[in-house]
């Protein structure tokens, strides 16, 4: 299948899934999210396959959710938003149902929803002037995408929290000193470093390299629907919300938001 949003590539036992909207930072719409689930689903299936690289086109990895997408959310119904980011979650978090190791290889910005899908990774391999946050509040809105469920198992809650409550930015450097990556590396070395590592994983015996990331998923998956389930309600409740809409028009017009609890 030809996709719009993303780009497919095979090189032995390692394929490559590129989000490829370049001209919008690889931000993330409903049309990248039906073309991810089928992506994700025809690979997953593939018995050939040992590493899954995911990564971005241009100068980001991911912006994030398409403002676009979101502002429009505000008039909607609560149920139907809840219903809507909880089914649009699952597009992008099927990459967890993914048997065979996979690394994100980050290359620019990878922000609030951009970095969820980088957590929903195996391992994380960043250039260390990339840049990574959680900007959620910074829009009058709850996370969503698994964030609460899955940073503060990589960084610890106090760390998480940070995160979450300043909306600040890390850069790839400081995102392997907490623990957000494994490697920060020189931008220029970002895909050869990922291209080793992903040879070094195939290299392993696949079956067992399968059974081992079910084994270290086992017991860290419990309460993952829940967290989808709560996230889910408390962004439709923000989608109600004049900070929100203030969140999102100041992020487009590129200045601070003026937020007022309303």
């Amino acid at each position: 299948m030809d996709y719009k949003t993303l780009l497919l590539e095979e090189k032995g036992a390692v394929a490559t899934l590129s989000l490829h909207q370049p001209d919008k930072r690889n931000a993330m719409s409903a049309e990248m999210g039906e073309e991810f689930l089928h992506a994700i689903t025809g690979l997953r299936e593939r018995h050939d396959l040992r590493v899954l690289v995911l990564t971005g086109t241009g100068r980001a990895f991911c912006a994030g959710g398409s403002l676009d997408m979101m502002r429009i959310k505000s008039g909607a119904p609560r149920k139907e938003n809840k219903d809507g980011m909880r089914s649009f979650y699952g597009r992008f978090l099927a990459l967890r149902d993914v048997p065979f190791p996979t690394i994100a290889s980050i290359n620019g910005y990878a922000i609030g929803a951009g970095l969820c899908i980088a957590l929903a990774c195996d391992l994380r391999i960043a250039a260390d002037d990339a840049m990574m946050g959680m900007n959620f509040t910074r829009l009058g809105l709850h996370p969503g995408m698994g964030a609460t469920f899955m940073l503060p198992r990589l960084v610890g809650a106090a760390r998480a929290c940070e995160l979450f409550f300043t909306g600040d930015l890390v850069s790839g450097a400081e995102a392997e000193r907490i623990g957000l990556v494994n490697r920060a590396v020189p931008p220029d070395r970002l895909a050869e470093e990922t291209r080793r590592l992903a040879e070094r994983i195939a290299s392993s015996a696949p079956g067992a390299t399968r059974a081992v990331k079910r084994g270290v998923y086992q017991g860290m998956t419990a309460g993952l629907e829940d967290a989808l389930d709560y996230e889910s309600s408390r962004q439709a409740e923000c989608f109600e919300t004049e900070d929100f809409l203030e969140g999102v028009g100041a992020a487009i017009q590129k200045r601070e938001p003026r937020f007022k609890g309303k």
